[in-house]
């Protein structure tokens, strides 16, 4: 049984070492996104794990239940050590593997970390060249103290705040969650990026520093047409199904078998469109000549389409517009697992299951790098499993693991009650 440390580490940030305080979804995931190229990705759990080791869905047969497909998912490609933080061993083992990390993440809510006596500015003394960065509802106070910088938050409260429900949904006054977690996923991608930014900074000047990702301004960034359609216009925008307020056609559109997604919105594009749809006159109607004109007349737009498109199947469809206007079906999982397209890009990928007995699938890496190519995927670590490994490589000895034992570091000996630790943000 392999975990996340067993093979040479492979990409373009090969060497750099991160410290991993994340929970739930949006930290590990911006961690998992810099171990997928390469980072040795440290994930310092709490003594019961992260909570999303026991959230499943669990494999039938999985004897350990050491994590599900939630945890696996996020979490691949990392290395385990589990310390309990609330004692003075476990903050000094902490320190050490700062001590040779480049880089440290975490998703605490506001205070949690400074009550631990490991705030940013306690790291930073000790390493001054360290990137600290902190996912938040919210924010952090050190960039912009926001009124709401002490609520908790979870993904459908920041795409609530963010405006995303907002503009997403069948109509006027029906929000819409989105379906994957972009509450927690997207802020993700922003840390991992200024993380990164930070590091160059950090590798040219040898200064490190803090960087800041909110949830809801991640949301509201992604959003972004809202705000300048409102500044430009006064017009709050509104949910309008799978269709677009400026461009059109784009649109799902229904199918024998399902439905398919189709955007013509340019006008050569709709003339060649109604040119392979049987319908040249569509295509030379005044009425429908311009983008302008078909946002204006959509529903007749969406009547011509969808005649054409409810008769046949999605690929009897894209048969005859693949390739010439931009077209796709709506997939399923089990379509997107017989795509060849997911195949020869290595979007679907095959890890171990601690306690199974067969492998599990999990989404692959969509960075892909000719130079520096990353390994292939491993599978995510079993609670505390890289103990040993990760302390000897930080230049403890095996007498100080052993004092840090005996202090409750690891939470075999009774230790006494120390700070609450406030659930991590998703």
């Amino acid at each position: 049984m392999t975990g996340g440390g067993a093979a040479p580490r492979r990409g373009p940030l090969s060497g750099l070492r991160v410290i991993d305080l994340t929970q739930m979804l949006s930290g590990p995931f911006a961690t998992m996104l810099l171990a997928d190229m390469g980072a040795d990705v440290v994930k310092v759990e709490p003594l019961i794990g992260d909570d999303t080791r026991r959230a499943g869905p669990w494999l039938e047969g999985d004897t350990l239940r050491s994590y599900g497909g939630y945890f696996q998912s996020v979490n691949r490609n990392k290395r385990s050590i589990a310390l309990d933080l609330k004692t003075d061993a476990g903050r000094e083992a902490l320190l050490r593997l700062v001590d040779g990390a480049d880089a440290v993440l975490e998703n605490y809510r506001v205070g949690v970390m400074e009550r631990l006596g490991l705030s940013y500015e306690t790291l930073r003394e000790r390493r001054p060249g360290l990137v600290y960065t902190a996912i938040r509802g919210f924010g952090d106070p050190r960039s912009g103290e926001s009124p709401y910088m002490n609520w908790p938050a979870y993904d459908v409260v920041a795409q609530a705040m963010g405006g995303i429900m907002g503009i997403t949904g069948p109509g006027p006054g029906q929000p819409t969650k989105v379906g994957p977690g972009i509450g927690d996923v997207f802020p993700a991608c922003l840390a991992a990026v200024g993380t990164l930014a930070a590091l160059l900074h950090a590798r040219e000047t040898g200064r490190g520093q803090f960087v800041d990702v909110a949830m809801y301004d991640s949301i509201l960034a992604l959003c972004e047409r809202l705000v300048y359609q409102y500044s430009y216009t006064g017009e709050v925008a509104e949910p309008h199904g799978n269709g677009h307020p400026l461009l059109c056609p784009f649109d799902v559109f229904p199918a024998r078998d399902g439905w398919v997604a189709l955007a013509a919105f340019r006008d050569h594009q709709w003339r060649l469109l109604c040119d392979l749809i049987g319908s040249p006159e569509s295509g030379a109607d005044p009425k429908f000549a311009t983008n302008a004109a078909r946002v204006e007349h959509s529903g007749e737009v969406r009547a011509v389409l969808s005649a054409w498109t409810a008769v046949r199947t999605r690929q009897e469809i894209t048969d005859v517009l693949g390739g010439q206007v931009p077209v796709g079906p709506v997939n399923s999982a089990d379509a997107i697992f017989q795509d060849p397209h997911v195949a020869v890009r290595r979007m679907l990928v095959e890890v171990e299951q601690p306690g199974a007995d067969r492998t599990v699938t999990i989404a692959g890496t969509p960075m892909k790098f000719i130079g520096t190519p990353s390994a292939d995927p491993r599978r995510a670590p079993v609670l505390g499993e890289d103990r040993e490994a990760v302390l000897l490589e930080a230049g403890c000895s095996p007498a100080e693991v052993e004092t840090w034992r005996l202090g409750g570091a690891f939470g075999e000996p009774s230790a006494p009650p120390g700070p609450e630790m406030p659930e991590a943000l998703t």
